[in-house]
């Protein structure tokens, strides 16, 4: 415990009078922290802190890296500045050396100041610089950490945007179709086709692809070790949430994301239904969070690797096989690869796949649709967001559903925010037929019920007309059903299962096997449900291994 003696000697509560002493050492926190513990974490709420003893450094997440922006030594405070102005904080804190601290709780430092007319001058003064040396740190940082020229119709450039934008890593891209004088890049760069830069010296080599460009920023892109206790596949909802759960509890974690942290929940703009975030929370952001989280704990994410073969060992052991040859062995698996979105039988679509016509909605297709007639094929969740979001830069959008209404596919919520957007249209009972152009997508041909055909100029067409599992790589022995793979009680009864016990809830045939999220025969699809299963699936993979001990 802090005492009044102690107080005095830090120079902002020097002034304070003997009574106010008192009650600060009565409220004050007596904090001790090793080197390399954190204080305060970028984005959450935080107390105020003052170093009594020690350094701590403030270190921020500047566009995908953790760079170290100042340092605080002893007499010096901190978290006024989040506390005062009613935000998350600015950036992380940790100790660079062993460290003595006092903490108050924020309506403790509230009440000093109310308190103490000398404190609050010293402790708004400091606020008031802070706040200009934040402004000038940030126009001083660059725009964006790469520079991209290519077509929009390169579905590696866009691959690569997508995977950029989910990873929160800023750039800025000139598509050459429309550009005349594109961004400017290293003389290497200056190819036919698409060229990339990364952090404006490092070009990646021709032909650029995801993988590349994620090493370039310093994505971990092959595991690091040879034996796991659980390898996840598939990095959406349920598998970052069965990687944060496992690494928080001791085991050694490999996932394995073959495009970028998030899956299909990864590319929404807006989800509303998910508890704890009244306001929604874009894919993106929700999975960032969840992504991080898993690294802090010490789970290995790989990004931009596709597992092509599970092999199982007559010992019980996994043998995972990786595009590019590598191997890892694991004790469990969890599957968690999602689904892929259903191809639509249309006469003329498949010619212009990737040049007006894409599966899912990506936000990066933004700058791609501006001013244009946004086609969106689907009724269900995914598609309603697509449409509030693109009727942002549209300069229409309509929604083609085949189904009598909205009601039987999407939340209500959505039908709700939908009907108040002028620039949505929904058109019911309604299929698309063929696809037209010579280039890219000009036409889309259309029919309602029994009605004649229409002819409908055109730019882009969103196809969500539901998904299809796709599991033909795995295991033949694993037990499926249309594709989705019989986890618990489905297998139970059924032959192959050769263990004398009732698999576990979201066990496959398969021992040690695990299946959560939308590739699950019979599985709720929502994000909430993936990662509610990814989680318990962890609880399950510690049950096994105390079996197989």
């Amino acid at each position: 415990m802090l005492t009044s003696t102690e107080l005095k000697k830090i120079p902002i509560f020097s002034c304070l009078n003997d009574a106010n002493l008192l009650w600060l050492s009565q409220q004050a926190a007596d904090l001790h922290l090793e080197p390399g513990e954190y204080l305060i974490h970028e984005g959450e709420f935080t107390p105020f802190f003052v170093v009594m003893d020690g350094t701590t450094e403030v270190l921020k997440d500047v566009m995908g890296r953790r760079t170290e922006v100042s340092e605080h030594k002893p007499g010096d405070f901190f978290g006024e500045l989040a506390i005062l102005m009613a935000t998350a904080a600015p950036a992380s804190v940790r100790a660079k050396t062993g460290c003595h601290l006092v903490r108050l709780d924020p309506q403790h430092l509230q009440e000093l100041i109310r308190r103490s007319p000398e404190c609050s001058a010293v402790i708004l003064q400091t606020l008031n610089e802070r706040v200009q040396v934040v402004q000038k740190y940030m126009l001083s940082l660059p725009s964006s950490r790469v520079q991209i020229v290519g077509s929009k119709f390169d579905d590696d450039c866009r691959e690569i945007r997508t995977f950029l934008s989910m990873n929160r890593i800023p750039y800025e891209w000139a598509d050459r179709d429309r550009s005349a004088h594109p961004v400017s890049t290293d003389q290497a760069c200056e190819v036919a086709g698409l060229s990339v830069v990364v952090d404006g010296s490092f070009c990646v080599s021709h032909p650029p692809t995801v993988r590349k460009v994620a090493e370039a920023l310093g994505f971990q892109t092959a595991p690091h070790q040879q034996t796991y206790d659980v390898v996840i596949i598939g990095g959406g909802p349920a598998g970052l949430a069965a990687a944060v759960y496992g690494a928080s509890e001791g085991l050694s974690v490999l996932l394995v994301e073959r495009k970028a942290p998030g899956g299909q929940a990864g590319t929404s703009s807006r989800i509303e239904n998910y508890i704890g975030f009244p306001n929604g929370i874009s894919g993106d952001d929700l999975s960032q969070r969840a992504f991080r989280q898993a690294v802090k704990f010490g789970a290995e994410v790989v990004l931009t690797r596709e597992v092509q073969e599970i092999i199982p060992q007559p010992n019980g052991v996994y043998t995972i096989g990786l595009d590019g040859g590598g191997r890892v062995d694991t004790k469990t698996v969890i599957l968690a690869t999602g689904v892929d979105w259903r191809r639509l039988e249309a006469d003329g679509v498949d010619r212009f796949i990737g040049r007006g016509v894409l599966y899912g909605a990506a936000r990066t297709e933004a700058p791609t649709v501006a001013g244009k007639r946004v086609f969106i094929i689907g009724g269900g969740n995914s598609a309603g967001q697509a449409a509030l979001f693109f009727a942002d830069y549209a300069s229409s959008v309509t929604m083609l559903v085949r189904g009598e209404d909205l009601k039987r596919s999407m939340s209500q919520y959505l039908i709700d925010q939908i009907a108040l957007v002028p620039g949505i249209r929904v058109e019911t009972e309604t299929q698309v037929v063929s696809a037209d152009g010579t280039d890219c997508l000009k036409a889309i041909e259309t029919r309602k019920a029994e009605e004649p055909v229409i002819r409908r100029s055109a730019d882009a067409l969103f196809v969500m007309i539901g998904a299809d599992a796709v599991t033909h790589w795995l295991p033949p022995q694993l037990q499926r059903e249309n594709g989705y793979v019989r986890t618990g009680r489905e297998v139970s009864d059924q032959p192959g299962w050769a263990v004398d016990r009732a698999p576990f809830l979201l066990e496959t045939n398969l021992p040690g096997f695990f299946c959560v999220g939308d590739v699950r025969y019979n599985s709720i699809k929502r994000v909430s449900s993936s990662v509610g299963e990814g989680s318990m699936a962890v609880a399950f993979v510690h049950q096994y291994l105390l079996l197989m001990a």
